[in-house]
Protein backbone atom coordinates (compact mmCIF):
# COMPACT_ATOMS: atom_id res chain seq x y z
CA UNK A 1 0.00 0.00 0.00
CA UNK A 2 1.29 3.74 -1.06
CA UNK A 3 -0.96 6.67 -0.79
CA UNK A 4 0.72 9.55 -1.82
CA UNK A 5 -0.47 13.56 -2.18
CA UNK A 6 2.52 15.52 -3.59
CA UNK A 7 2.46 18.97 -4.97
CA UNK A 8 5.58 19.60 -7.48
CA UNK A 9 5.74 23.07 -7.34
CA UNK A 10 6.27 23.32 -3.45
CA UNK A 11 8.27 19.41 -3.70
CA UNK A 12 6.10 18.60 -0.86
CA UNK A 13 5.61 14.55 0.03
CA UNK A 14 3.25 13.09 2.39
CA UNK A 15 2.67 9.45 2.06
CA UNK A 16 1.15 6.44 4.17
CA UNK A 17 2.39 3.52 3.57
CA UNK A 18 2.80 -0.23 4.57
CA UNK A 19 6.09 -0.68 3.14
CA UNK A 20 5.23 -4.03 1.66
CA UNK A 21 5.82 -3.12 -1.79
CA UNK A 22 8.65 -1.68 -4.33
CA UNK A 23 7.55 2.10 -3.80
CA UNK A 24 6.97 1.78 0.00
CA UNK A 25 10.51 0.09 0.08
CA UNK A 26 12.19 2.97 -2.11
CA UNK A 27 11.17 5.69 0.37
CA UNK A 28 13.94 3.62 3.20
CA UNK A 29 16.25 4.74 0.71
CA UNK A 30 15.69 8.76 0.47
CA UNK A 31 17.09 10.85 2.14
CA UNK A 32 14.82 14.06 3.73
CA UNK A 33 11.97 12.06 5.12
CA UNK A 34 10.15 12.36 8.71
CA UNK A 35 8.82 8.74 9.75
CA UNK A 36 5.93 7.60 12.00
CA UNK A 37 5.74 4.19 12.52
CA UNK A 38 3.27 2.56 14.32
CA UNK A 39 2.79 -1.73 15.10
CA UNK A 40 -0.90 -2.08 14.64
CA UNK A 41 -0.04 -6.25 14.47
CA UNK A 42 0.01 -8.82 17.06
CA UNK A 43 3.57 -9.64 17.43
CA UNK A 44 6.78 -7.70 18.21
CA UNK A 45 8.37 -6.56 14.88
CA UNK A 46 11.85 -6.21 14.34
CA UNK A 47 13.36 -3.01 12.51
CA UNK A 48 17.09 -2.09 11.99
CA UNK A 49 17.43 2.02 13.25
CA UNK A 50 21.00 3.41 12.37
CA UNK A 51 22.50 -0.54 12.20
CA UNK A 52 20.99 -1.16 15.74
CA UNK A 53 17.88 -3.73 15.94
CA UNK A 54 14.91 -2.46 17.38
CA UNK A 55 11.82 -4.08 19.10
CA UNK A 56 8.71 -2.42 17.70
CA UNK A 57 5.79 -4.30 20.41
CA UNK A 58 1.91 -3.74 18.86
CA UNK A 59 0.56 -0.43 19.52
CA UNK A 60 4.06 1.14 19.81
CA UNK A 61 4.60 4.24 17.47
CA UNK A 62 8.48 5.31 16.61
CA UNK A 63 9.17 8.73 15.56
CA UNK A 64 12.02 8.58 13.27
CA UNK A 65 13.56 11.99 11.81
CA UNK A 66 14.89 12.51 8.22
CA UNK A 67 18.20 11.53 9.79
CA UNK A 68 17.95 8.11 10.97
CA UNK A 69 18.51 4.71 8.58
CA UNK A 70 15.62 2.74 8.38
CA UNK A 71 15.60 -0.99 7.31
CA UNK A 72 12.26 -2.74 7.54
CA UNK A 73 11.74 -6.32 6.26
CA UNK A 74 8.23 -6.75 4.15
CA UNK A 75 5.54 -8.49 5.36
CA UNK A 76 5.45 -6.61 8.40
CA UNK A 77 1.46 -5.32 9.86
CA UNK A 78 2.98 -1.78 10.12
CA UNK A 79 1.55 1.52 9.19
CA UNK A 80 3.68 4.85 8.14
CA UNK A 81 3.18 8.28 7.79
CA UNK A 82 5.86 9.74 5.64
CA UNK A 83 6.48 13.18 5.13
CA UNK A 84 9.48 15.71 3.46
CA UNK A 85 10.32 19.35 4.82
CA UNK A 86 8.40 21.26 2.32
CA UNK A 87 4.97 19.18 3.31
CA UNK A 88 5.70 20.84 7.16
CA UNK A 89 8.74 21.48 8.36
CA UNK A 90 9.43 20.74 12.01
CA UNK A 91 11.38 23.27 13.32
CA UNK A 92 9.27 26.34 11.59
CA UNK A 93 6.10 24.86 12.37
CA UNK A 94 7.33 24.02 16.66
CA UNK A 95 4.77 27.34 18.06
CA UNK A 96 2.05 24.57 16.33
CA UNK A 97 2.45 21.06 17.64
CA UNK A 98 5.47 21.58 20.27
CA UNK A 99 7.50 18.28 19.54
CA UNK A 100 10.53 19.06 18.56
CA UNK A 101 13.25 18.11 21.10
CA UNK A 102 10.50 15.47 21.84
CA UNK A 103 9.13 13.48 19.60
CA UNK A 104 12.03 14.62 16.81
CA UNK A 105 15.29 15.42 17.42
CA UNK A 106 14.52 14.61 21.23
CA UNK A 107 17.26 12.00 21.98
CA UNK A 108 20.37 9.45 20.53
CA UNK A 109 17.40 6.91 19.83
CA UNK A 110 14.23 7.28 18.21
CA UNK A 111 11.26 7.49 20.67
CA UNK A 112 8.15 5.32 21.06
CA UNK A 113 5.07 5.73 22.42
CA UNK A 114 2.37 3.29 23.65
CA UNK A 115 -1.09 3.46 22.70
CA UNK A 116 -3.60 2.20 25.57
CA UNK A 117 -7.13 0.58 23.81
CA UNK A 118 -8.50 4.20 23.90
CA UNK A 119 -5.49 5.78 22.70
CA UNK A 120 -5.47 2.99 19.63
CA UNK A 121 -9.24 3.68 18.78
CA UNK A 122 -8.46 7.33 18.46
CA UNK A 123 -5.26 6.60 15.88
CA UNK A 124 -7.42 4.27 13.86
CA UNK A 125 -9.95 6.81 13.40
CA UNK A 126 -7.71 8.99 12.62
CA UNK A 127 -5.49 7.03 9.95
CA UNK A 128 -9.14 6.58 8.83
CA UNK A 129 -9.66 10.05 8.19
CA UNK A 130 -6.39 10.36 6.53
CA UNK A 131 -7.31 7.62 4.12
CA UNK A 132 -10.63 9.09 3.10
CA UNK A 133 -9.01 12.85 2.72
CA UNK A 134 -6.68 10.67 -0.24
CA UNK A 135 -9.87 10.41 -2.65
CA UNK A 136 -10.56 14.26 -2.69
CA UNK A 137 -8.32 15.13 -4.84
CA UNK A 138 -9.24 18.67 -4.60
CA UNK A 139 -6.69 22.54 -4.11
CA UNK A 140 -7.13 22.43 -0.62
CA UNK A 141 -6.39 18.36 0.00
CA UNK A 142 -2.34 19.50 0.96
CA UNK A 143 -3.62 21.89 3.53
CA UNK A 144 -6.58 19.31 5.21
CA UNK A 145 -3.82 16.53 5.49
CA UNK A 146 -1.67 19.00 6.87
CA UNK A 147 -4.21 19.74 9.56
CA UNK A 148 -4.97 16.28 10.32
CA UNK A 149 -1.13 15.54 10.45
CA UNK A 150 -0.97 18.57 13.29
CA UNK A 151 -3.56 16.77 15.30
CA UNK A 152 -1.75 13.51 15.20
CA UNK A 153 1.83 15.22 15.95
CA UNK A 154 0.15 17.23 18.87
CA UNK A 155 -2.25 13.68 20.18
CA UNK A 156 1.90 11.98 20.17
CA UNK A 157 3.33 14.92 22.48
CA UNK A 158 0.69 14.83 24.77
CA UNK A 159 1.17 11.43 25.18
CA UNK A 160 5.16 11.17 25.11
CA UNK A 161 4.83 13.91 27.98
CA UNK A 162 2.66 11.66 29.92
CA UNK A 163 4.17 9.00 29.60
CA UNK A 164 7.94 9.95 29.57
CA UNK A 165 8.23 12.95 31.80
CA UNK A 166 7.58 13.36 35.38
CA UNK A 167 4.26 14.49 36.87
CA UNK A 168 6.43 17.19 38.85
CA UNK A 169 8.06 18.81 35.42
CA UNK A 170 6.65 22.08 34.76
CA UNK A 171 6.00 23.30 31.02
CA UNK A 172 8.89 25.14 31.38
CA UNK A 173 10.93 22.97 32.33
CA UNK A 174 9.57 20.83 29.66
CA UNK A 175 10.76 23.53 27.37
CA UNK A 176 14.12 23.75 28.74
CA UNK A 177 14.66 20.34 27.99
CA UNK A 178 13.11 20.37 24.31
CA UNK A 179 15.47 23.33 23.89
CA UNK A 180 18.93 21.45 25.37
CA UNK A 181 18.18 18.44 22.91
CA UNK A 182 17.33 21.04 19.94
CA UNK A 183 20.53 22.41 20.58
CA UNK A 184 22.70 19.55 21.06
CA UNK A 185 21.02 18.13 17.75
CA UNK A 186 22.69 21.97 16.26
CA UNK A 187 26.09 21.83 18.13
CA UNK A 188 27.25 18.46 18.83
CA UNK A 189 29.88 18.66 16.47
CA UNK A 190 31.29 21.20 17.89
CA UNK A 191 30.00 22.04 21.81
CA UNK A 192 30.97 18.81 23.85
CA UNK A 193 30.72 20.21 27.20
CA UNK A 194 27.07 20.89 29.31
CA UNK A 195 28.80 24.25 30.67
CA UNK A 196 28.32 25.84 26.42
CA UNK A 197 24.78 24.65 26.02
CA UNK A 198 23.91 26.03 29.94
CA UNK A 199 25.49 29.38 28.75
CA UNK A 200 23.30 29.15 25.62
CA UNK A 201 20.05 28.72 28.03
CA UNK A 202 21.45 30.93 30.50
CA UNK A 203 20.91 28.47 33.01
CA UNK A 204 23.75 26.70 35.08
CA UNK A 205 24.83 23.50 34.41
CA UNK A 206 23.41 22.06 38.23
CA UNK A 207 20.06 23.30 37.02
CA UNK A 208 20.16 21.59 33.51
CA UNK A 209 20.98 18.58 35.80
CA UNK A 210 18.39 19.02 38.34
CA UNK A 211 15.87 19.12 35.79
CA UNK A 212 16.76 16.24 33.66
CA UNK A 213 16.81 13.91 37.03
CA UNK A 214 12.92 14.54 36.53
CA UNK A 215 12.53 13.50 33.15
CA UNK A 216 13.93 9.41 33.87
CA UNK A 217 15.96 10.72 31.41
CA UNK A 218 19.86 10.43 30.68
CA UNK A 219 21.93 13.05 32.02
CA UNK A 220 22.76 16.12 30.51
CA UNK A 221 26.44 14.91 29.17
CA UNK A 222 24.48 11.26 28.49
CA UNK A 223 22.77 12.99 26.16
CA UNK A 224 25.68 14.99 24.30
CA UNK A 225 27.51 12.24 24.72
CA UNK A 226 25.22 9.78 23.11
CA UNK A 227 24.65 11.81 20.40
CA UNK A 228 28.48 12.26 19.27
CA UNK A 229 28.62 8.17 19.66
CA UNK A 230 25.54 7.91 17.43
CA UNK A 231 26.36 10.18 14.64
CA UNK A 232 30.29 8.22 14.25
CA UNK A 233 28.53 4.83 14.79
CA UNK A 234 26.44 6.37 11.17
CA UNK A 235 29.45 7.40 9.75
CA UNK A 236 31.14 4.43 10.60
CA UNK A 237 28.73 2.34 8.91
CA UNK A 238 27.41 4.60 5.65
CA UNK A 239 30.20 6.36 4.73
CA UNK A 240 33.46 5.85 3.51
CA UNK A 241 35.69 7.93 5.67
CA UNK A 242 37.98 6.90 7.97
CA UNK A 243 38.30 7.42 11.80
CA UNK A 244 40.13 10.03 12.06
CA UNK A 245 38.30 11.89 9.31
CA UNK A 246 34.90 11.21 11.48
CA UNK A 247 36.79 12.26 14.75
CA UNK A 248 37.81 15.62 13.35
CA UNK A 249 34.29 15.65 11.68
CA UNK A 250 33.16 15.46 15.07
CA UNK A 251 35.23 18.35 16.91
CA UNK A 252 38.17 15.91 17.57
CA UNK A 253 41.32 17.08 16.65
CA UNK A 254 43.06 14.56 18.51
CA UNK A 255 42.71 10.91 16.75
CA UNK A 256 43.57 9.18 19.94
CA UNK A 257 41.29 11.14 21.89
CA UNK A 258 38.06 10.64 19.39
CA UNK A 259 39.13 6.93 19.73
CA UNK A 260 39.29 6.98 23.36
CA UNK A 261 36.23 8.35 24.03
CA UNK A 262 34.54 6.12 21.21
CA UNK A 263 35.83 2.87 22.78
CA UNK A 264 34.55 4.03 26.19
CA UNK A 265 31.13 4.33 25.17
CA UNK A 266 30.64 1.70 22.11
CA UNK A 267 33.40 -1.21 23.46
CA UNK A 268 35.49 -1.27 20.35
CA UNK A 269 37.64 1.21 18.80
CA UNK A 270 36.58 2.79 16.03
CA UNK A 271 38.09 0.95 13.20
CA UNK A 272 37.37 -2.48 15.25
CA UNK A 273 33.72 -1.70 15.12
CA UNK A 274 33.40 -1.03 11.26
CA UNK A 275 34.82 -4.47 10.83
CA UNK A 276 32.41 -5.91 12.94
CA UNK A 277 29.62 -4.65 11.17
CA UNK A 278 30.40 -5.17 7.42
CA UNK A 279 31.46 -8.75 8.86
CA UNK A 280 27.99 -9.48 9.58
Amino acid sequence: MKLEYQAVREESSFIITDFNCSPGQKLLQDKGYYKILWNRGEDVKTLTVDGCSLLLEKNQVLFCTPLNILEIPESLDLISIVFNREFYCIRDHDYEVSCQGLLFFGSSLPPLILLSKTETVNFESMFHIFKEEFRNRDQIQGEMLRVLLKRLLITSTRLITAQVIDDRVSKPQIDLVRKFHVLVENHFKEKHQVAAYAELLNKSPKTLSNVFKKTNEYSPLQVINKRIILEAKRLLMYSTKNADEIGYELGYKDPAHFSKFFKSHAGLPPAKFKEAHFSR
